[in-house]
């Protein structure tokens, strides 16, 4: 048994990069349906279900210092990349695209919870609240609206095995509707020509901005991030307090401002952000997953039907929406596997039509980020009123 801190941190990021190494040598496709990080999420509560580490209070001191001060520094890394200007770009449709998905996703959430309350233990919206924001934005959304509203990392269960088998099954399902594109296409008469367009533009760009990683790059962006930390978290703590906006809930939004903001900056140019956002990413979410456990999900059944609930209520809502504004099945789908997938799947979907049109997949994955920790609150607010 683990008793340690140090020894506990070394092993959950030796945990992690093992997983990491596994899905970039593996050639079978669970690593296309299951990412890296939803095994981390389950590994790591398995290993604390059986008691590898003991949560003593130099190990529960390390967790907390440490994820703490690293939060506000990955939101700030990873909306780095969420440069506005080229988000517009994308043009009236896909972002309609996008945006019904969002909007469709938090109704579902607040739909749901209406449904099945009394199945579900106290305080489930705010596991509710961080789940809308991992499946509006990604994982990094979730625990930044995890410790924003301060939910217990034992409350995440059920939502972590929402995130898993929920989100599984709905990638595979888009995938398998890629081959229905063109009876789609002709019953929402949407027209193509613009995205293959936009999907080109966006390739040019990206090659001519490739740019090896260097040793000055990755310090500036640590020290800079980690100084951003520990402004976000000083000023949070000065900010008014309430019910609802706690010291957390400030650090988030001064940390997200300041990456929105960064992101139209020369700072934006330097190459590294995903992969010490990244980083800081795995790291964060194997400290939370090492506080859960699997014997405290007793009603797991009615969390995932809960989840089908809340995705067949998106589905009806973006099926309208293409009906209205005369969306094609790239764009529908992309901008829900943008919002529930993020970086880690919506690019494999945008490939599955044309390799040209993944960019438009990273880009509408990112600005999921920009929107994710906002709507995740937003839907956390409204059902700590139902």
């Amino acid at each position: 048994m683990i008793t340690t801190g140090f020894t506990y941190v070394a092993f959950l990021i030796f945990f992690a990069s093992m997983l990491v190494l596994a899905e970039k040598k593996s050639k079978t496709k669970i690593f296309t349906y299951i990412p890296a990080i939803v095994l981390l999420y389950f590994g790591a509560m398995l290993l604390s279900t059986f008691g590898v580490w003991q949560n003593n209070k130099e190990i529960t001191a390390v967790y907390k210092g440490l994820k703490d001060n690293l939060l506000p520094a990955m939101i700030f890394l990873m909306l780095l990349r969420c440069d506005i200007r080229k988000i517009v770009k994308l043009g009236p449709k896909m972002l309609i695209g996008f945006f019904s998905a969002t909007i469709s996703i938090m109704i579902g959430f607040v739909i749901t919870y209406v449904l099945f309350k009394g199945f579900y233990e106290p305080d489930t919206w705010k596991a509710f609240a961080a789940l809308c924001g991992s499946w509006i934005g990604g994982t990094g959304n979730m625990v930044a609206v995890q410790g924003a509203l301060n939910v217990p990392d034992s409350k995440l269960g059920y939502t972590l095995l929402m995130d898993s088998i929920n989100y599984s099954i709905w990638v595979m399902l888009l995938l398998w509707l890629v081959s229905f594109a063109p009876k789609f296409n002709k019953w929402t008469k949407s027209n193509t020509k613009l995205i293959d367009e936009i999907g080109e533009k966006l390739n040019e760009d990206k090659a001519s901005m490739r740019k090896e990683i260097e040793f000055a790059d990755l310090i500036i962006l640590l020290g800079l991030s980690l100084f951003v930390s520990a402004i976000s978290i000083y000023f949070g703590g000065l900010m008014p307090k309430s019910e609802f906006f706690q010291g957390t809930t400030w650090t988030v939004l001064i940390a997200t401002g300041l990456g929105i903001l960064f992101a139209m900056t020369p700072v934006a140019k330097i190459p590294g952000s995903s992969q010490l956002s990244n980083l800081m990413l795995y790291t964060i979410v194997a400290l939370i997953a090492s506080r859960a456990n699997f014997a405290e999900l007793t009603k797991a059944p009615i969390y995932i039907i809960s989840g089908f609930v809340i995705l067949g209520i998106h589905a009806l809502i973006m099926i309208l929406s293409a009906k209205v504004f005369k969306l094609d099945l790239f764009t529908c789908g992309v901008a829900s596997l943008a919002n529930i997938g993020g970086v880690a799947s919506a690019p494999i979907l945008a490939g599955a039509y044309s390799e040209a049109l993944v960019p438009i997949g990273v880009l509408m994955a990112l600005m999921g980020y920009i929107v994710g920790t906002g709507g995740g609150m937003l839907v956390g607010k409204i059902l700590s009123i139902l």
